[in-house]
């Protein structure tokens, strides 16, 4: 063989060595830090979400990153993990007290099918002509209603015995945002200038990125935490047990972009009908029809669809599909990997598609 053949063959043979020890190892990384990779997630998302208030004091402090970095995370503490650690605390002891009316029997899951059997027996009749009658029902009702009390009651006392382990994911979380906020650029060149995919591409990824989580962990927060306020609020006021922990469920399910928090109170006012409360059940209609409907009517696509720039149906499934695979953490990583998805495919129609 030519001696610059040979070179060349032993330079090749040098360079696959070298990314395979760069794939081994990388991977090797990946799995050293799982546990921790959603810890991570959030500490950048975090600094994505707080970097203009970061930008803006060190300004205001002469250009001392350290100082900027410590009073941004200081302000994250104090009026984001501070109220969310206390409202967690009191979603706990609501649970806890609903399991509590569940198991001593004052919590009565059957008023749709009590109310079906004394004042439409039609409907009933109906049902038994398919093989169903209420008190099938009413025994799956119970079953299932202590269940889910059940796993509500279990999901608090694990709650309890992870406290330490919360600790440590929340000091994880914010340790990781300041040292962001002050190397967030450094990282930020240093993998633009490591990755071979192209400067333009990997810029473009990153503000992608940094788009569509800023969007959807703003946009769709705030749509939450406001539907999901103004149900607790209106379930307090017309005298519903454990408003909070119902405010609290609308607030998690207003984070779908389709049903959201009707599923808990259209239920609410048919059962406010049922028990013959009409002024309770009226309200919970107009308010949720017109005040929570119309939040999020008007905020959702203002904050999320305008910045993420997908259609509501991608919006919906990668919502889905990320709660899925990764929990609550899913409605943010869901639809950041849609759109970085679609913008991967848009680069290569741009840069490998048919011309015509």
């Amino acid at each position: 063989m030519h001696p610059e053949n040979e070179r060349l063959a032993a330079r090749k043979v040098r360079k696959n060595i070298f990314f395979i020890l760069v794939a081994v190892v990388t991977i090797g990384f990946f799995e050293l830090i799982g546990p921790f990779l959603l810890t991570c997630f959030w500490g950048a998302v975090l600094a994505v979400i707080f970097f203009n208030v970061y930008r803006r004091l060190r300004v205001r402090f002469r250009r001392h990153d350290s100082l900027a970095a410590g009073v941004t995370t200081l302000l994250v503490v104090l009026f984001v993990i501070v109220p969310f650690g206390l409202l967690t605390l009191a979603l706990v002891e609501q649970a806890i007290g609903l399991y509590g009316q569940i198991e001593s029997g004052s919590f009565n899951s059957s008023v749709v099918l009590d109310y079906i059997d004394t004042s439409l027996p039609q409907v009933a009749d109906a049902l038994s002509e398919f093989g169903v009658s209420t008190d099938d029902l009413r025994a799956r009702l119970n079953t299932t209603v202590g269940q889910a009390g059940q796993y509500v009651a279990n999901w608090a006392i694990g709650f309890g015995g992870s406290l330490l382990n919360t600790i440590i994911q929340f000091t994880l979380v914010i340790y990781l945002l300041y040292f962001f906020l002050v190397d967030g650029w450094v990282i930020e060149r240093a993998l633009v200038r490591t990755i071979p995919m192209g400067d333009a591409r990997e810029r473009t990824l990153f503000r992608r990125f940094a788009q569509v989580a800023r969007a959807t962990l703003k946009g769709t927060l705030i749509v939450a935490f406001v539907q999901g306020a103004i149900g607790g609020i209106l379930f307090a006021i017309v005298g519903i047990p454990a408003a909070l922990l119902w405010g609290v469920a609308m607030m998690l399910l207003a984070l779908l972009p389709v049903g959201g928090s009707a599923i808990v109170w259209v239920p609410a006012a048919i059962i406010m009908f049922i028990q013959g409360d009409v002024t309770a059940g009226i309200i919970i209609v107009v308010v949720g029809a017109l005040i929570i409907g119309l939040v999020d009517n008007l905020l959702r696509p203002l904050l999320v669809g305008r910045d993420t720039q997908m259609p509501d149906y991608v919006v919906l499934i990668s919502t889905l599909g990320g709660i899925a695979m990764f929990g609550l953490s899913g409605f943010v990583i869901g639809p950041t990997v849609a759109a970085l998805f679609i913008t991967v495919w848009e680069m290569m129609g741009q840069d490998y598609g048919g011309k015509g």
